[in-house]
């Protein structure tokens, strides 16, 4: 399996980190792109730096390289994740505007008819936000939020961080056990 992985500016760039970890551990071949506006929030919001998040992708790429393999409907992948996804993010991916090369993965996902699976992160949401979201959806994005789960045991950052890892691989068929699971009531 080969996925794309945007990251993008909003806040939560350790969802992008463990969903990384996740798929690297799953043995999926990941294409990295990491916006500007991530590079600084993964900065400002952990001791890490690009070149870790790099460092477990098989192949990552400069935003601003229009040229790279994964601006192509002709690289083959089964779709893309972006996580976290930012409103900026959001709304270029439902307007069609390509100006870098996360958004211009995700559009040339979405007119192959690729899985485009969107994790925005924003709190509360305007009707602008929720308004795109719907567009986004109706052209055939997953929205998956990361919402807190409060079944499984599920108390602390760290396994709620898990869970939402586990909701997005879903959608692609990849079972992650780091995540919890519904089982009924004890």
């Amino acid at each position: 399996m080969r996925i794309i992985i945007g990251i993008s500016g909003a806040s939560g760039a350790v969802l992008g980190l463990e969903l990384l970890k996740a798929l690297r551990a799953a043995d999926v071949e990941m294409h990295l792109v990491v916006t500007g506006a991530a590079a600084k929030t993964l900065s400002c919001e952990t001791s890490l730096g690009l070149s870790d998040l790099t460092a477990l992708a098989d192949a990552s790429y400069d935003p601003q390289d229009m040229a790279a393999r994964i601006a192509s409907g002709s690289f083959s992948t089964d779709g893309m994740i972006v996580m976290p996804c930012s409103m900026k993010t959001l709304a270029g991916i439902v307007s069609g505007y390509a100006d870098n090369l996360l958004l211009r993965a995700a559009d040339v996902c979405l007119k192959e008819g690729r899985k485009v699976v969107l994790v925005p992160r924003e709190t509360p949401l305007s009707l602008v936000h929720l308004r795109n979201m719907k567009a986004a959806a109706e052209v055939g994005c997953a929205i998956m939020p990361p919402m807190l789960t409060f079944y499984g045991d599920a108390d602390t950052v760290e396994k709620q961080i898990a869970h939402i890892v586990s909701k997005v691989l879903a959608q692609f068929g990849i079972l992650y056990e780091g995540g919890m699971r519904w089982n009924g009531c004890k």
